[in-house]
């Protein structure tokens, strides 16, 4: 029986990309697992055609040997396998279709999606295991004038670091690690289950790769040790509370030359005693004397940048009044722009009256008319007596 195309059994077309070819074998081996068909044949038959047809077809050189002679590349009495530079079964012996794996296929197709979980990288040939370094925060309170002109800030972080003595090998100087005898410097092992190859972590070198005999003295053969450092932290102007900076490489110190894992800040803005701030707008509240707003007249008040500006209060004003000053609130972010603060004003009622004081008062009170001069508690009252009259009737 002539074999299907494995563009056909993917389903996708010969300029399928890399990650074309991913996703319509991912498809596939969801659909048509052996876990999923249980005594399903014909479910088996397409879960290894699939895994068959990506096998060939993620590597450049088969599919190109593929796209040339077809089925007939990995024939070996065809002998065209070997002029692509494979041995003598053609491009690796495949003619066997998925039990011509060896039963190492569908793991590596498994290990190419989730391989690098966790961060985890693997070096095949004898060489170590590497790891990431794992990622750190730090939280960092700031005051909302550092927030408004950005400035550099120190930070003092404890974290995994490579051990100085032995350089983040792990072994004593004058040794040195040696590749595992049980995985060989795999990391990990394998076992056949089935129809299945399962690999898990090697139990000898726990997925290092690698075996110390004469650990360093310092570290303890992890190859790395506990150390304070001071990094510089560069707060830009306009940042906004609960914004998180990212230093790059900063984290974790990774093991057997692995990357080092990242640093992030995570900022807090101080409550100010004077502004509120909503996004690049800031609001502060002023207290002013009730002859002030009654008479008119002018207020100073404080800006972020340490200044001060006048703020003209009309006659009449009311509490809860804003005035506007334009351009005079927080940096906006990556601009050389400003928002806008806004004066709220708080009628404040005189205390600690004196006898001639009380006495103006009363007289102000006995020659004001309420409907003139109070608008707003003359309409108020108003319609409350409105509301008790029709609850009479």
């Amino acid at each position: 029986m002539a074999k299907k195309d494995f563009y056909q059994i993917l389903g996708v077309d010969k300029k399928a990309t890399a990650e074309d070819l991913k996703k319509a074998y991912r498809k596939l081996a969801m659909q048509y697992h052996p876990d999923k068909n249980p005594n399903n044949k014909e479910a088996e038959q397409k879960f290894k055609e699939a895994a068959e047809a990506y096998e060939v077809l993620k590597d450049d050189q088969k599919r190109a040997a593929y796209d040339r002679f077809g089925h007939g590349a990995f024939d070996p009495s065809m002998g065209r396998g070997a002029s692509a530079g494979a041995g003598p079964g053609g491009m690796g012996g495949m003619s066997g279709g998925f039990g011509g794996f060896g039963g190492a296929g569908f793991s590596d197709i498994f290990e190419e999606m989730f391989g690098d979980f966790m961060g985890q990288q693997q070096r095949r040939g004898g060489e170590a295991t590497s790891r990431r370094g794992a990622d750190i925060s730090h939280e960092m309170e700031i005051s909302l004038e550092d927030a408004f002109q950005g400035k550099e800030v120190p930070v003092k972080v404890a974290s995994w670091a490579s051990c100085v003595a032995c350089h983040g090998s792990g072994a004593e100087k004058g040794t040195k690690a040696e590749v595992c005898e049980t995985c060989r410097g795999v990391g990990r092992i394998r076992a056949q289950q089935g129809f299945f190859t399962v690999e898990r972590t090697c139990p000898t070198c726990g997925g290092v790769g690698q075996t110390v005999k004469t650990p360093c003295h310092v570290c303890g053969g992890s190859g790395r040790n506990r150390r304070e450092k001071t990094l510089s932290v560069a707060i830009p102007a306009g940042i906004e509370d609960g914004t998180r900076i990212r230093l790059a490489g900063e984290g974790e110190a990774g093991t057997r030359g692995g990357p080092a894992g990242d640093l992030y800040v995570f900022l807090s803005i101080k409550p100010h005693r004077f502004f509120q701030r909503e996004a690049s707008n800031l609001f502060c509240r002023v207290p002013v004397p009730m002859t002030t707003v009654a008479l008119g007249g002018a207020v100073e008040v404080p800006t972020i940048d340490g200044k001060r500006m006048k703020v003209t209060i009309p006659p009449g004003t009311q509490t809860g009044q804003q005035f506007r000053l334009k351009g005079k609130g927080m940096t906006i972010l990556r601009s050389p722009n400003r928002g806008d603060m806004f004066v709220e004003v708080a009628v404040e009622t005189p205390v600690n009256l004196s006898k001639k004081q009380k006495e103006l008062l009363q007289q102000f009170a006995s020659d004001t008319p309420d409907d003139k001069n109070n608008p707003q508690s003359s309409s108020f009252f108003a319609k409350v007596k409105e509301l008790w009259e029709d609850l009479k009737d």
